[in-house]
């Protein structure tokens, strides 16, 4: 079990270094079935360990630690290099390897023919590797150099295409606000070593459940914890990169906006929800926030025109389901949803990248139409998707985001019933939005542009010019064979991967993960049924209203001042540069103004200059003339001789 979840960790860094090692020596073609196969190989590892912990009882199942050695050690504290192998941990495994491995294996497809394609396939082993470390972390603080490495790596896929100033100011922009909450989370971390002495999980939780920890203690602890798991699944209000990450290639925003990178706050809650038990105030913040997200991004998906960024909108308000249901204690349904998202949404994601391949990298969806016609296969597989995060039945989006409204019912109080009524609210505007793409992408009448590329002169590659024939594959239809089969197999999992529950049937997937997060909260089989019927009917009537309005040609929001406010996405980005971009750009050119340039540039100045000068004074009394050196020879002896000789009478 702990061997094959070391192969799960490693493989894919062995598969970044060796593309790094090769160089140009490999074909780039070579490099990718290498980070493909290395992602494959971790997710064999990842199924050996699960195979291996299935034929263990539920109470041997537990945490399993493997520690390799100390690599840090500060008086008495010390961390070990320990992976964590417990049912959280290998379900993360599977995903991210699983899903992983099929978006990676896409890629040679995709990126066909893109500038530097060896340096884009180490940059996804790479990032594989890191989600891996982060979630297979024996500590808080080795989870903390895989949080880290994460938001490198995603820098590094975001702003890939590094000539274009739109990429590389998204990549500049994600790395700042995740480095924001970084740095919030060290900060708690600080703070449970200066009084626990450690970051091992099990002494800090038991500390936390203890109450070995005030009540001051344990709630900044936990906001460091939720302050880095907000930023990192992009949850208002450190959600505005997420959006402009939609400028990395079509891929990266499957593996790191869909199935990965932006569910480890979910991950994180789950992991250490002692913590966040222990700090019930923080917990349900956890849930106010997603409850907020998802009824924002859902209301700002209703306008947007670019096909990644409705999917991109649709992610933060389904993570914000995900952050509801941990908030609420329903950690099991949070993963569940966690799963199932990762499915349809790498589903969307990809079968999205189908058509900008297809139409030769256009994205804007108003330039659309008719698609189905001419793509059947990508119309098939968008349209599961699109109904999968409607939360259709029996699709997988149904039975995991109404699980988490049904508990948020169940936890009662106000609180409950405020969180239940936005989850009813997302559920329709999730209608509204993700069929209005559907229809604007797929349905209708075809526009000039889906006439143009109709007739068989191939893909047209959005990132690079070389056919995709001449890497091997099939350059006609809808797409080369490595894009069609990870998209025809999220299709099958979006279809039926969430039959793993059934309310009132059976529920595996909730008693796996009992093990390490035990639920607050477990609603009847009467409370998920009726919540199910009204959520499934919010967003009936959401594809329903979609339907009517778009087939019209008329827009979901008609009030130009409420489509002002959305098209600004309710002015969040606006705001952060009046109070901090533009403060701190202006305060930096102060200090260049009147510290560095007069201070440290010009004193370095004068001490060049002083040098420069001497230097030529020197130069001066080199003349050339041996009689005048003999007389400064002789003058310095002499001077010598009268220094020893008063010295020597002093003496």
């Amino acid at each position: 079990m702990i061997a094959g979840a070391w192969v799960c960790l490693l493989a894919p860094l062995v598969g970044a270094v060796a593309i790094t090692a090769a160089g140009t020596r490999i074909t780039r073609r070579q490099a990718g079935w290498i980070a493909t196969l290395s992602v494959f190989v971790a997710f064999a590892g990842a199924l050996v360990t699960l195979i291996t912990m299935l034929g263990k009882d539920a109470e041997d199942r537990g945490g399993h630690y493997s520690n390799a050695y100390t690599w840090l050690e500060a008086g008495s504290f010390k961390a070990d290099l320990s992976i964590l192998v417990d049912p959280l941990s290998v379900v993360m495994m599977l995903v991210v390897s699983g899903v992983g491995g099929l978006i990676v294996w896409y890629s040679m497809g995709y990126m066909a023919g893109a500038d530097e394609e060896r340096r884009y396939f180490a940059y996804m082993a790479l990032f594989v590797f890191s989600m891996l470390l982060l979630v297979e972390a024996g500590n808080l603080l080795l989870l903390l150099v895989g949080w880290g490495l994460v938001g490198l790596a995603s820098y590094l896929l975001i702003g890939f295409d590094n000539h274009r100033p739109a990429a590389i100011a998204a990549a500049k922009k994600a790395f700042v606000v995740n480095a924001l909450g970084d740095a919030v989370m060290a900060l708690g971390f600080f703070l449970l070593i200066s009084k626990l002495g450690t970051l091992d999980f099990v002494p800090v939780f038991e500390a936390a459940e203890d109450g070995a920890l005030s009540d001051t203690v344990v709630t900044l602890a936990a906001l460091g914890l939720l302050g880095g798991a907000v930023a990192k699944s992009a949850q208002i209000p450190l959600h505005t990169w997420l959006p402009d990450a939609m400028e990395g290639p079509t891929p990266v925003s499957a593996l790191i906006h869909a199935a990965t990178m932006v569910t480890a706050g979910v991950y994180l809650i789950c992991r250490t929800h002692p913590v966040f038990e222990a700090a019930p105030e923080v917990q349900h913040l956890a849930a106010i926030l997603g409850a907020a997200t998802l009824l924002v991004a859902g209301l700002v998906a209703l306008v947007q025109q670019d096909i990644k960024r409705v999917i991109a909108y649709s992610t933060m308000s389904q993570i914000g389901y995900m952050f509801l249901g941990a908030g609420v204690g329903a950690y099991g349904f949070a993963i569940f949803h966690l799963v199932t998202h990762a499915f349809f949404k790498a589903l969307l994601f990809l079968a999205a990248g189908l058509v900008i391949h297809h139409l030769a990298g256009e994205q804007d969806i108003r330039t659309m139409g008719g698609l189905r016609r001419f793509m059947p296969r990508t119309h098939i597989a968008f349209l599961i998707g699109t109904l999968a995060l409607i939360g259709l039945p029996p699709l997988s989006g149904f039975w995991s985001k109404d699980a988490i409204i049904a508990s948020a019912l169940a936890t009662g109080g106000a609180l409950g019933v405020v969180l239940y009524v936005i989850g009813i609210a997302g559920a329709l505007l999730t209608g509204a939005y993700a069929f209005r793409l559907y229809w604007l992408v797929f349905r209708g009448e075809p526009s000039p542009l889906v006439l143009e590329h109709a007739e068989g002169h191939g893909e047209g590659h959005a990132h690079g010019a070389e056919d995709a024939a001449a890497h091997g594959e099939h350059a006609h239809g809808e797409g080369p064979s490595s894009m069609q089969i990870p998209v025809a197999v999220l299709t099958v999992l979006s279809a039926i991967g969430g039959l793993i529950v059934i309310p009132g049937v059976w529920k595996p997937f909730e008693k796996w993960l009992e093990v390490v997060t035990e639920p607050l909260v477990e609603p009847s089989v009467v409370e998920d049924y009726a919540s199910s019927a009204l959520a499934v009917a919010a967003g009936a009537l959401g594809l329903w209203v979609a339907w009517r309005v778009v087939r019209a040609g008329r827009e979901l929001v008609p009030w130009p001042s409420v489509r002002t406010v959305l098209d600004h996405k309710f002015y969040f980005d606006e705001l952060y540069d009046r109070v901090f971009a533009r403060p701190a750009q202006l305060l930096a050119v102060r200090l260049r103004d009147d510290v560095e340039q007069p201070i440290v540039q010009g004193s370095l100045d004068e001490i060049g200059r002083g040098t420069l000068e001497a230097g030529e004074e020197v130069a001066r009394a080199q003349s050339g003339l041996l009689r005048m050196y003999a007389v400064v020879i002789a003058a310095s002896a002499v001077l010598l001789g009268v220094i020893f000789l008063i010295l020597g009478y002093q003496a």
